[in-house]
């Protein structure tokens, strides 16, 4: 591909970021102003958000996220061979989410990154993320956290904000390697529940798990729980992505709730801490 001006590499805990293209999007806003801050400014980036392009081609994809009539962007898109792209400055608001909702918020581009990662998708030859891909996308989205701090149950996938129109980046896509880089949540699976897959649960144990997976943020509705079951499953259980809350989803939920519990009393204790050294020092 061409290239235009190059950014500077970064480094970040050892691992070399790759060098930046530059690819400027013209699709993107500003983020606003977050609602009852002192003085306005913009809402804090708090959420990033992965994708799959989708596409038969890096080039048609980068294409379609630059052009004005597309009406869509993201702020970085990774190839398949590690290169990567910044389409829009962080500080802006890219349109990569569309109608999504995540923990009872739908203005999602205003609070986060978006990266797209070159995929041909399920429509075009699904296929695994390969290697050098894949170390690029880590280096990258660690960068991003360490920067504005996401925490680490707002770090989703497409298809977990918007279940009902999106797969991606789909169940081929490594997510326990990116949580032992410190991005995103995955608990090791209990072997024990396999032997769960397909069977039944009851009430009680339905109800549960239908609470558990709203209060990991994703939408649930009465009488469509199927999407966001599946959506959790591609991520969590990809090995069957059925929407059918069955003994092993049942128990997977719990066991992602409770790292979800961790990640969010570590986020109180945080802002707690900052609180407190704020009140010291003034």
């Amino acid at each position: 591909m061409t290239q235009s001006a190059r950014a500077p590499q970064y480094e970040f805990r050892g691992m070399s970021l790759p060098e930046i293209r530059e690819r400027p999007s013209p699709n993107h806003d500003s983020r606003g102003e977050a609602a009852g801050t002192l003085g306005g400014g913009p809402p804090r980036i708090d959420m990033l958000v992965l994708h799959y392009t989708g596409m038969q081609s890096a080039q048609a994809a980068l294409d379609r996220l630059c052009d004005p009539e597309a009406r869509v962007s993201s702020h970085y898109l990774v190839e398949e061979d590690g290169a990567v792209w910044r389409l829009v400055p962080e500080e802006r608001r890219a349109w990569h989410a569309g109608v999504s909702y995540w923990a009872r918020e739908s203005a999602l581009n205003a609070v986060s990154i978006g990266v797209e990662i070159v995929n041909p998708g399920h429509e075009w030859g699904y296929r695994a993320f390969p290697e050098t891909q894949m170390r690029a996308v880590e280096a990258l989205c660690r960068d991003i956290v360490a920067r504005h701090r996401v925490p680490a149950h707002r770090i989703v996938g497409h298809s977990d904000i918007a279940p009902t129109r999106k797969v991606d980046p789909g169940e081929l896509f490594d997510w326990p390697r990116l949580a032992r880089a410190g991005v995103g949540l995955w608990p090791e699976p209990d072997p024990g529940l396999r032997r769960r897959r397909g069977r039944g649960v009851g009430i009680v144990e339905r109800a549960r798990g239908l609470s558990d997976l709203a209060r990991l943020g994703y939408e649930v509705v009465p009488g469509n729980e199927g999407p966001p079951l599946a959506a959790f499953q591609r991520r969590f259980r990809p090995e069957r992505w059925d929407g059918r809350l069955d003994g092993e989803t049942s128990g997977r939920l719990a066991e992602v709730a409770q790292l979800y519990d961790a990640s969010t009393a570590a986020l109180e204790a945080a802002r707690r801490d900052r609180f407190r050294n704020y009140r010291r020092v003034n």
